[in-house]
């Protein structure tokens, strides 16, 4: 360990620097010796030449570059037909890893390159990236701050609304702590830098949200990587062992051998299915980018068709992203109507417009009756209240349970009756002291209660009444008054909106635990909770997807399987989250998740064509080993039936639309299509070997007989799984069985398709004639295998 790393460890000595000399040039030097100065937190995202290298030195890629030089050395060129599917897979890789890196190198919460700094008694600017621990530093009205800092002189205004999700202004005097990220909004201070660089608050926050979930990967994503693992530890042995006995045993030539063998390790190799599946997320993306949803990360349109719990926030979501005043009710009788009118009036006309409650509020109330204001102070998010100081008395304007504390039993019936109705309640009363900003000590008097209201969006319950009718539970997640906030929910159409609690009593994480099991609305919700709600869901075994828009949201996106963010909210959330809503349009997200299942449900649909081959290839293999045969096809004979009864149907139809609810595992459901044309092209091929042989037919018709044979069951199995058929569908099967037919007659030397004899001939027709039934049947039995172990599961 370095010496700067070890004092930075350790504790360091620290200057209480005057505030009018600040540090001395010797003491800043000592500071930037010791690595605390205030330099950004470097990405974690890997370089772009580590992206290169893990998509182009894989397992998989030395596989196929020894095949690929086997096959150059022995001189079988048209067998390197699979090396364009190779090549494409690694390019799609990197490109979406590239792209995935931009993202993450962009997330930036600190724009504030240039900072006021005292030293030697002198005011400077100085890079920010300059500063160090103990540096004092002048702060104004627009500053970002850049470092966390304690105030020591002078009094500001601040916005944090950044960190904490609230846009109300909360006053910092000497010995109160500023956070890096926020803003002042009026006022100045000179304050000491108390945590720099990777230690500040926004740089950890920013440093977790740059981090990518490595090793976390949708379940499509972790079955294909168990079946190419699988294919990866079986295609060493086998290829060995059949190279060995066509070389050694049988004395084959070495061209011979070694096409047998590559043609077999090839076969295994479901190269394809990673390319349809990378190539469909590519397209789904892309339709979704024309439809204003961006995608950052690919595999959540995948997550996100298979979540069953979706958090969502109040306002933006549920509601409009605006607040308007909708009634006052008098307090007392002591204040008229018109009295109300003129003191609300000149309350917001002293205020400044820095929330959506005061700008609701000025919009209202614009009828002042002359009051000159001495002193204000911004709403706090910590004690839910703003004030205004007149000459004869003061007033304060917040949540009923933080201004009338105690005094709220006796307005509880009328605030309960409210706030059932959805509104949210504000007191507004006359303070019997000096207000502050801080936790108010003295009664207060109430006035009046203003009724504000956030209008709910007109798509808000079709939106969720699609959600509850796909399963999916919706746990609506709020700052604001649980009884409020249920209201609100029940209007939208959510179901067991009923169920609400204050966020503020869980105060366990076993608390938490329970709650998001048994409750739908949460209320006093703060920042820190919400990443411990997803954390809790997930435990629970759900798929959680999680909506946000500001910086307060983003460890809880972070955290979520899918994670969704509003364009209007900030930067940081949108680049953080793996979708974006570019309209902040919350009624698009059904379209998202009809995307992603027509994925998911194509891809499983589609994706059983290659595992045919697959299946087919493990099974010839082996009973090649077993029996001492030479393995019947060639690598391009493979190519031409993987291109036209598994690669382009497959691709074609990816996109055909399909809402269906997504059952079972995608590795089981897979498989289970799989099986019956695997175990057809098992039989069909092994009789015509087996029949060959005993007939005496040369090996080259065999070859070119299995290839027919395995042609006309991937067209059976591409009809089969394209019903109900219709125009395009039945086109796609047509142009597949065209272009096989053209291919093995005009391009037949490309695909080793030779002339067959009679004998040959008579065998092919005999066994494609047989695989009909064999395919219907053995469907059929799979069928009730899979109902008898479903039933009995149930």
């Amino acid at each position: 360990m370095k010496t700067s790393e070890f004092r930075e460890v350790s504790d360091p000595e620290r200057f209480k620097a005057d505030p009018d000399e600040g540090l001395s040039a010797s003491q800043v030097r000592q500071r930037i010796a010791e690595g605390l100065d205030n330099k950004p937190v470097e990405s974690p995202s890997k370089t772009v030449k580590e992206i290169l290298a893990d998509n182009i030195f894989t397992y998989f890629n030395l596989i196929f570059v020894i095949l690929s030089v086997l096959l150059i050395v022995v001189g079988s060129y048209r067998d390197l037909t699979f090396m364009p599917v190779i090549i494409a897979n690694a390019l799609i890789g990197i490109i979406q890893e590239l792209r995935s890196k931009s993202v993450l190198d962009k997330i930036t919460v600190l724009n504030a390159p240039v900072s006021t700094a005292v030293r030697d008694g002198q005011v400077i600017s100085v890079p920010s990236k300059e500063l160090v621990l103990d540096d004092i530093v002048i702060f104004k009205a627009g500053n970002q701050i850049c470092a966390d800092a304690i105030v020591v002189d002078g009094n500001v205004s601040v916005n944090e609304s950044l960190l904490t999700g609230e846009s109300d202004e909360i006053t910092k005097k000497p010995g109160d702590t500023l956070m890096s990220g926020s803003y002042i909004v009026s006022g100045s201070c000179r304050a000491r830098l108390e945590k720099v660089g990777r230690h500040s608050y926004i740089s950890r926050l920013t440093l977790q949200a740059k981090k990518s979930k490595k090793g976390e990967q949708s379940e499509m994503i972790r079955s294909l990587n168990k079946i190419v693992k699988f294919a990866g530890v079986a295609i060493i042995p086998i290829g060995i062992i059949l190279f060995y006995q066509a070389y050694y045993v049988n004395h084959y030539h070495v061209k011979d051998s070694v096409q047998s063998m590559v043609a077999a390790v090839i076969g295994m190799i479901p190269e394809g299915l990673f390319l349809l599946a990378s190539v469909s997320l590519v397209i789904s993306a892309m339709k979704l980018a024309i439809n204003k949803v961006l995608v950052h990360d690919m595999k959540c349109i995948e997550t996100l068709a298979r979540v069953d719990v979706l958090c969502v926030d109040k306002t933006g979501t549920i509601t409009q992203n605006e607040m308007t005043v909708a009634d006052v009710v008098s307090a007392s009788d002591e204040y008229a109507d018109d009295m109300i009118q003129g003191l609300l009036s000149d309350f917001a006309a002293a205020q400044e417009s820095d929330n959506q409650t005061m700008t609701a509020m000025k919009g209202h109330f614009h009828r002042p009756a002359g009051r000159t204001a001495i002193s204000t102070t911004g709403f706090s998010s910590e004690f839910k209240y703003s004030s205004v100081t007149f000459e004869r008395d003061a007033f304060v304007l917040g949540a009923p349970e933080f201004v009338l504390k105690d005094d709220i039993r006796e307005f509880k019936s009328v605030i309960d009756s409210y706030s059932r109705k959805g509104y949210r309640v504000l007191v507004f009363g006359r303070y019997r002291g000096i207000p502050d900003g801080k936790a108010l000590t003295a009664p207060v008097e109430p006035v009046c209660f203003v009724m504000m209201s956030n209008p709910i969006r007109e798509n808000a319950p079709e939106t969720f009444k699609y959600f509850a009718e796909q399963g999916v539970e919706i746990k609506v997640i709020s700052g604001d008054n649980p009884v409020t906030v249920s209201e609100v929910a029940k209007q939208a159409g959510i179901r067991n909106a009923g169920a609400y609690v204050d966020a503020t009593t869980l105060t366990t994480d076993d608390a938490i635990k329970d709650a998001v099991r048994k409750y739908t609305v949460f209320g006093r919700v703060t920042p820190e909770q919400k990443r411990k709600f997803v954390r809790a869901l997930k435990k629970a075994g759900k798929t959680v997807a999680m909506t946000g828009d500001g910086v307060n949201d983003v460890l809880a996106l972070k955290d979520a399987d899918c994670s969704v963010a509003m364009a209007s909210g900030s930067d940081v959330a949108a680049q953080a989250a793996q979708l974006v809503l570019l309209e902040s349009d919350f009624s698009k997200m059904p379209d998202v998740v009809a995307e992603g299942r027509k994925v998911v449900n194509n891809l499983e649909r589609s994706g059983s064509l290659f595992i045919v081959k697959n299946i087919f290839s493990l099974i010839i293999a082996i009973l090649s080993i077993c029996f001492g045969m030479k393995y019947p096809l060639m690598p391009s004979q493979i190519s031409l039936i993987s291109v036209f009864t598994i690669g382009l149907p497959a691709f074609f139809l990816s996109f055909m639309p399909n809402r269906d609810l997504i059952r079972g595992r995608f590795i089981t459901n897979i498989l289970l299509k799989a099986l019956p044309a695997a175990l057809t092209d098992v039989l069909v091929v092994g009789a015509m070997i087996y029949f060959g042989n005993i007939f005496s037919v040369a090996p080259t018709d065999i070859a070119t007989a299995s290839t027919i044979l395995m042609s006309i069951v991937g067209m059976m199995i591409v009809y089969q799984i394209s019903k109900p058929l219709d125009v395009y569908k039945l086109g796609i099967w047509i142009f597949c069985g065209v272009g096989l037919a053209c291919c093995m007659i005009f391009v037949s030397n490309l695909f080793a398709i030779t002339s067959m004899s009679n004998r040959c001939i008579l065998l092919c027709v005999n066994f494609s004639i047989i695989a009909e039934p064999c395919l219907r049947y053995l469907t059929l039995i799979t069928k009730k295998v899979q109902d008898f172990f479903i039933r009995d599961n149930a």
